[in-house]
């Protein structure tokens, strides 16, 4: 294997919580993407304009983003994470079951806000328990992590294109003259942000013809083991409360030896740090206490702050670049022709999903400080590249490609550093979750208004500044790096590769 044996020790102790971790992220990347190809049956369904279904998209993501604030209220216990995991992964099954029911745009936009909700948790929780497990192995893992929900989110729209409508499905007098701009309309739509489409007469009664509900049955199956999972996780873990029984699992060899040994000095030290360690991580409301403030440096907050600017920045691009690439790819000058054009977000993401899957073997040869720093100068060159060459069409589709694999790997390094940084004991996932989902929001909404005022150039010179503000946050975490106090003499004294140390030995902690 290409990694060394304790990791891949490591690896095999924590298999099926790691497995099941995984899977729960590509039940996240399934319901996230669905919604673009869909949105205009579901606009048949609840009969509704296109300014109104927008806002589906703007409640999923304005829950999305709150479900990732409270998503550490849940990891005080490892079975209050696994409960919450549960019914966040059940819910989203259960969201793509009764969407084919939801026939008002209300009614519609309240279950993806709960959608949303659980996307939000399942973020927040699966990215700390990883950083929980694997600790200075993490990046590895995490990169995987985020493999899987492009994964999930390449699946979807793929799931959905045998049921969308060719032809609008709300037939009416109007219908024909409205039917030949559905491709357009179907790729030109952002979140909240319909734009220049208002122009376009899509009728809202009529007789509905619409088959996309199969879609969502059908996605509600595929997601149905991920719930399941998470259940046989908590059964093996004794938590489900009808099969808990008194009697704990046998203890293994190792685990035993480790259990008979004498307390030495090391282990009390290596306890006293873990149960500190276990105090980080919590909700971004309880993270922004006083009490978790008293006697923290300076530079604290600046690796909180910095990292998740980065964030804010490199996930704000990726939402805003799949959102408009496809708007400013028909536009002049370029005027590519709408099928070719339509090609565009799907490399994108195609390439997002393929960086995650090289970064794999990548992040366990490289240290993700290096990883972000390649990240955030590969996206600013790529933008100044599509800047110089803007007239061309074929450098349009190898930039976007190129923009992809840069910034793929951007998050979970990121945090893999960030925690690193601050020794597993501050409240980085938290906020840096938190950090990229409102980018990935504000970001798409503000560089949409630009376009609609100054023009469609704007989208890349939008692009380059906001990589170009990512450069200068990382510059800025780098030096607070270099400034972050050093752990104590007891806590250097705590090796990784040291046998004698719980916290190393893999074992998934209650």
């Amino acid at each position: 294997m290409w990694w060394d044996e304790r990791v891949s020790a490591r690896f095999r102790r924590n298999l099926q919580p790691t497995l099941t971790y995984w899977s729960v992220f590509f039940s996240f990347g399934l319901c996230i993407a669905f919604l673009g190809p869909t949105l205009l049956d579901l606009r048949c369904q609840t009969q509704s304009s296109l300014s109104q279904i927008t806002w589906v998209f703007f409640s999923q993501q304005f829950c999305l983003l709150l479900g990732s604030c409270l998503g550490g209220v849940f990891k005080r216990t490892l079975a209050q994470s696994l409960f919450a995991l549960f019914a966040s992964s059940l819910a989203i099954s259960l969201v793509f079951a009764i969407i084919p029911l939801c026939h008002n745009v209300v009614v519609l936009a309240v279950v993806m806000a709960v959608a949303g909700l659980a996307m939000g948790c399942i973020d927040t929780i699966s990215n700390m328990q990883l950083v929980k497990i694997y600790q200075k192995d993490s990046a590895i893992f995490l990169q995987a992590l985020h493999f899987f929900v492009g994964f999930g989110a390449l699946l979807s729209p793929l799931i959905a294109d045998p049921f969308l409508s060719d032809t609008n499905c709300i037939l009416s007098n109007s219908t024909a003259n409205a039917s030949s701009n559905l491709p357009h309309i179907r790729k030109s739509l952002v979140p909240h942000h319909p734009g220049n489409l208002s122009h376009y007469d899509l009728p809202m009664k009529g007789m509905v013809v619409t088959r996309v509900s199969y879609a969502f049955w059908i996605m509600a199956l595929i997601n149905l083991p991920v719930p399941i999972a998470v259940f046989f996780l908590l059964y093996k873990e004794r938590m489900v409360p009808c099969f808990n029984s008194s009697s704990h699992p046998l203890l293994s060899a190792d685990e035993l030896a480790m259990e008979a040994r004498p307390v030495e000095k090391d282990d009390l030290s290596t306890s006293v740090h873990r149960a500190h360690a276990a105090g980080g991580h919590d909700d971004l409301f309880s993270c922004c206490q006083s009490k978790n403030f008293r006697g923290a440096s300076y530079t604290y907050f600046a690796v909180h702050i910095t990292g998740a600017l980065v964030l804010f920045m490199t996930d704000g691009i990726v939402g805003e670049y799949s959102g408009f690439i496809y708007s400013y790819a028909v536009e002049e000058p370029l005027s590519v022709v709408h099928k070719v054009a339509g090609y565009l977000p799907s490399l994108f993401w195609g390439f997002i999903t393929l960086g995650r899957l090289i970064s794999i073997p990548v992040s366990y040869r490289m240290k993700p400080a290096t990883m972000v720093f390649i990240n955030v100068v590969g996206v600013l060159i790529t933008f100044l590249l599509l800047l110089i060459f803007s007239s061309s069409v074929v450098f349009l589709f190898v930039g976007t490609a190129s923009l992809g694999l840069f910034l793929s790997s951007t998050f979970p390094s990121m945090l893999a550093y960030t925690e690193d940084i601050l020794q597993y004991k501050g409240c980085a996932t938290t906020v840096l979750v938190t950090g990229a989902g409102i980018g990935e929001m504000v970001l798409q909404l503000l560089v949409g208004s630009i376009i609609h005022d100054q023009g469609s150039y704007s989208f890349l010179v939008c692009g380059m500044i906001f990589g170009g503000l990512a450069f200068t946050f990382y510059a800025f975490l780098l030096f607070f790096h270099r400034m972050y106090p050093k752990p104590s003499s007891d806590m250097d004294a705590v090796s990784p590769d040291k046998p004698a140390v719980m916290d190393d030995t893999g074992q998934y902690q209650r």
